[in-house]
Protein backbone atom coordinates (compact mmCIF):
# COMPACT_ATOMS: atom_id res chain seq x y z
CA UNK A 1 0.00 0.00 0.00
CA UNK A 2 2.61 2.42 1.01
CA UNK A 3 4.87 1.40 -2.38
CA UNK A 4 1.73 2.58 -4.38
CA UNK A 5 1.33 5.82 -2.51
CA UNK A 6 5.02 7.22 -2.91
CA UNK A 7 4.65 5.74 -6.60
CA UNK A 8 1.48 8.21 -7.40
CA UNK A 9 3.24 10.93 -6.57
CA UNK A 10 2.83 13.73 -3.98
CA UNK A 11 -0.76 14.25 -4.86
CA UNK A 12 -1.39 10.66 -3.45
CA UNK A 13 -0.60 11.94 -0.23
CA UNK A 14 -3.37 14.24 -0.36
CA UNK A 15 -6.03 11.72 -1.51
CA UNK A 16 -5.16 9.28 1.18
CA UNK A 17 -5.99 12.07 3.51
CA UNK A 18 -9.33 12.62 2.11
CA UNK A 19 -9.65 9.13 2.44
CA UNK A 20 -9.17 9.06 6.20
CA UNK A 21 -10.43 12.26 6.63
CA UNK A 22 -14.10 10.92 4.86
CA UNK A 23 -13.95 7.46 7.01
CA UNK A 24 -13.93 9.93 9.98
CA UNK A 25 -16.69 11.93 9.20
CA UNK A 26 -18.64 9.36 7.86
CA UNK A 27 -18.14 7.07 11.23
CA UNK A 28 -18.96 9.97 13.43
CA UNK A 29 -21.83 10.80 11.63
CA UNK A 30 -23.37 7.97 11.75
CA UNK A 31 -22.86 7.06 15.30
CA UNK A 32 -24.50 10.57 16.02
CA UNK A 33 -27.33 9.82 14.01
CA UNK A 34 -27.78 6.52 15.23
CA UNK A 35 -28.06 7.94 19.18
CA UNK A 36 -30.29 10.46 17.53
CA UNK A 37 -32.58 8.02 16.12
CA UNK A 38 -35.59 7.24 18.81
CA UNK A 39 -38.82 5.32 17.87
CA UNK A 40 -41.24 8.10 17.49
CA UNK A 41 -44.52 6.46 17.58
CA UNK A 42 -43.54 5.05 21.15
CA UNK A 43 -42.87 8.98 22.53
CA UNK A 44 -46.22 10.15 21.11
CA UNK A 45 -47.66 7.29 22.80
CA UNK A 46 -46.35 8.06 26.13
CA UNK A 47 -46.61 12.42 25.84
CA UNK A 48 -50.31 11.82 24.60
CA UNK A 49 -50.77 9.60 27.55
CA UNK A 50 -49.28 11.86 30.03
CA UNK A 51 -50.27 15.25 28.48
CA UNK A 52 -54.11 13.95 28.51
CA UNK A 53 -53.93 13.83 32.20
CA UNK A 54 -52.36 17.50 32.34
CA UNK A 55 -49.03 15.99 34.04
CA UNK A 56 -46.94 18.76 32.13
CA UNK A 57 -43.88 18.37 35.01
CA UNK A 58 -44.26 14.11 34.17
CA UNK A 59 -44.27 14.93 30.21
CA UNK A 60 -40.94 17.16 30.77
CA UNK A 61 -39.09 15.04 32.34
CA UNK A 62 -39.92 11.88 30.73
CA UNK A 63 -38.51 14.15 27.30
CA UNK A 64 -35.53 15.14 29.03
CA UNK A 65 -35.00 11.47 29.84
CA UNK A 66 -34.82 11.01 26.03
CA UNK A 67 -31.95 11.68 24.04
CA UNK A 68 -32.03 13.16 20.63
CA UNK A 69 -33.47 16.20 18.74
CA UNK A 70 -37.08 14.69 18.41
CA UNK A 71 -37.92 14.74 22.38
CA UNK A 72 -35.94 18.36 22.82
CA UNK A 73 -38.19 20.08 20.14
CA UNK A 74 -41.39 18.14 22.41
CA UNK A 75 -39.64 19.13 25.11
CA UNK A 76 -39.70 22.39 24.30
CA UNK A 77 -43.55 23.00 22.83
CA UNK A 78 -44.52 21.52 26.20
CA UNK A 79 -42.43 23.50 28.35
CA UNK A 80 -44.42 26.56 26.69
CA UNK A 81 -47.46 25.13 26.51
CA UNK A 82 -49.96 27.56 27.82
CA UNK A 83 -48.77 30.24 25.00
CA UNK A 84 -51.26 30.53 21.61
CA UNK A 85 -51.18 27.61 19.37
CA UNK A 86 -49.45 30.42 16.99
CA UNK A 87 -46.46 31.05 19.39
CA UNK A 88 -46.20 27.12 19.76
CA UNK A 89 -46.21 26.42 16.25
CA UNK A 90 -43.56 29.12 15.40
CA UNK A 91 -41.48 27.66 18.69
CA UNK A 92 -41.86 24.30 17.03
CA UNK A 93 -40.23 25.24 13.79
CA UNK A 94 -37.48 27.89 15.61
CA UNK A 95 -36.40 24.22 17.67
CA UNK A 96 -36.09 22.24 14.60
CA UNK A 97 -34.03 24.76 12.92
CA UNK A 98 -31.41 24.75 16.14
CA UNK A 99 -31.45 21.22 15.95
CA UNK A 100 -30.57 20.73 11.79
CA UNK A 101 -26.61 22.24 12.60
CA UNK A 102 -25.93 19.76 15.04
CA UNK A 103 -27.45 17.03 12.16
CA UNK A 104 -25.64 18.02 9.65
CA UNK A 105 -22.12 19.12 11.41
CA UNK A 106 -19.36 17.82 9.46
CA UNK A 107 -21.24 16.83 6.23
CA UNK A 108 -20.10 19.75 4.25
CA UNK A 109 -16.40 18.37 4.53
CA UNK A 110 -18.01 14.64 3.34
CA UNK A 111 -19.51 16.79 0.29
CA UNK A 112 -16.02 18.73 -0.44
CA UNK A 113 -13.96 15.39 -0.50
CA UNK A 114 -16.36 13.47 -2.62
CA UNK A 115 -16.39 16.55 -5.31
CA UNK A 116 -13.02 17.70 -4.71
CA UNK A 117 -11.16 14.21 -5.03
CA UNK A 118 -11.52 13.51 -8.52
CA UNK A 119 -9.81 16.57 -9.17
CA UNK A 120 -7.35 15.71 -7.44
CA UNK A 121 -7.09 12.36 -9.49
CA UNK A 122 -7.17 14.43 -12.57
CA UNK A 123 -4.53 16.93 -11.57
CA UNK A 124 -2.29 13.95 -10.68
CA UNK A 125 -3.00 12.38 -14.36
CA UNK A 126 -2.17 15.51 -16.08
CA UNK A 127 1.26 15.35 -13.59
CA UNK A 128 1.62 12.31 -14.48
CA UNK A 129 1.15 12.97 -18.53
CA UNK A 130 3.63 15.79 -18.19
CA UNK A 131 6.35 13.58 -16.39
CA UNK A 132 6.26 11.39 -19.40
CA UNK A 133 6.02 13.69 -22.47
CA UNK A 134 8.98 15.33 -20.70
CA UNK A 135 10.85 12.25 -20.71
CA UNK A 136 10.21 11.82 -24.30
CA UNK A 137 11.39 15.30 -24.77
CA UNK A 138 14.46 14.66 -23.02
CA UNK A 139 14.87 11.45 -25.31
CA UNK A 140 15.03 13.82 -28.43
CA UNK A 141 11.76 11.79 -28.88
CA UNK A 142 12.95 8.27 -29.11
CA UNK A 143 12.33 7.43 -25.52
CA UNK A 144 11.03 3.62 -25.26
CA UNK A 145 7.79 2.37 -23.95
CA UNK A 146 9.94 1.78 -20.54
CA UNK A 147 11.13 5.48 -20.15
CA UNK A 148 7.82 6.47 -20.39
CA UNK A 149 6.32 4.04 -17.80
CA UNK A 150 6.74 5.94 -14.64
CA UNK A 151 4.73 8.80 -15.70
CA UNK A 152 2.05 7.15 -17.36
CA UNK A 153 2.12 4.80 -14.24
CA UNK A 154 1.60 7.64 -11.80
CA UNK A 155 -1.12 8.94 -13.65
CA UNK A 156 -3.35 5.84 -13.82
CA UNK A 157 -2.72 5.27 -10.42
CA UNK A 158 -3.75 8.74 -8.86
CA UNK A 159 -7.06 8.41 -10.89
CA UNK A 160 -7.93 5.21 -9.65
CA UNK A 161 -6.99 5.99 -6.18
CA UNK A 162 -9.10 9.29 -6.70
CA UNK A 163 -12.54 8.03 -7.90
CA UNK A 164 -11.83 5.00 -5.27
CA UNK A 165 -12.13 7.34 -2.77
CA UNK A 166 -14.44 9.94 -4.13
CA UNK A 167 -17.59 7.33 -4.84
CA UNK A 168 -17.87 6.38 -1.11
CA UNK A 169 -17.48 9.49 0.02
CA UNK A 170 -20.78 10.98 -2.49
CA UNK A 171 -22.28 6.77 -1.28
CA UNK A 172 -21.63 7.64 2.40
CA UNK A 173 -22.78 11.66 2.07
CA UNK A 174 -25.62 10.11 0.59
CA UNK A 175 -26.66 7.88 3.14
CA UNK A 176 -26.18 10.36 5.65
CA UNK A 177 -28.73 12.86 4.16
CA UNK A 178 -31.62 10.61 4.03
CA UNK A 179 -31.29 9.53 7.90
CA UNK A 180 -30.91 13.48 8.55
CA UNK A 181 -33.93 14.25 6.68
CA UNK A 182 -36.17 11.28 8.10
CA UNK A 183 -35.12 12.71 11.80
CA UNK A 184 -36.11 16.11 10.48
CA UNK A 185 -39.08 13.98 9.79
CA UNK A 186 -39.92 13.08 12.95
CA UNK A 187 -39.58 16.66 14.56
CA UNK A 188 -41.51 18.11 12.30
CA UNK A 189 -44.41 14.93 13.08
CA UNK A 190 -43.60 15.82 16.84
CA UNK A 191 -44.71 19.19 16.59
CA UNK A 192 -47.68 18.76 14.85
CA UNK A 193 -49.24 15.82 17.00
CA UNK A 194 -47.77 17.44 20.37
CA UNK A 195 -49.50 20.68 18.93
CA UNK A 196 -52.80 18.77 18.30
CA UNK A 197 -52.82 17.29 21.92
CA UNK A 198 -52.49 20.39 23.73
CA UNK A 199 -55.20 21.61 21.40
CA UNK A 200 -57.33 18.69 22.30
CA UNK A 201 -56.46 19.24 26.31
CA UNK A 202 -57.36 22.47 25.76
CA UNK A 203 -60.26 22.52 23.89
CA UNK A 204 -62.05 19.46 26.66
CA UNK A 205 -61.09 22.14 29.53
CA UNK A 206 -62.93 24.69 27.77
CA UNK A 207 -66.49 22.85 27.16
CA UNK A 208 -68.93 23.49 30.19
CA UNK A 209 -69.47 20.77 32.64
Amino acid sequence: MLDLVQKGGPLMWLIVLCSVTAVGVFFERLLYLHKASIPVGDLLRGLGNILRKENYAEALQECAGTPGPVARVAHALILRHQTSRAELRDLAQEAGQLEVPKLERNLPLLATIAYATPLLGLLGTLLGLLTAFQEIAAQGGYATATDIANGVYESLLTAAASLAVAIPAFVAYSYLSARINSIVHDMERVGIEILAILDEVRGSNSRPL
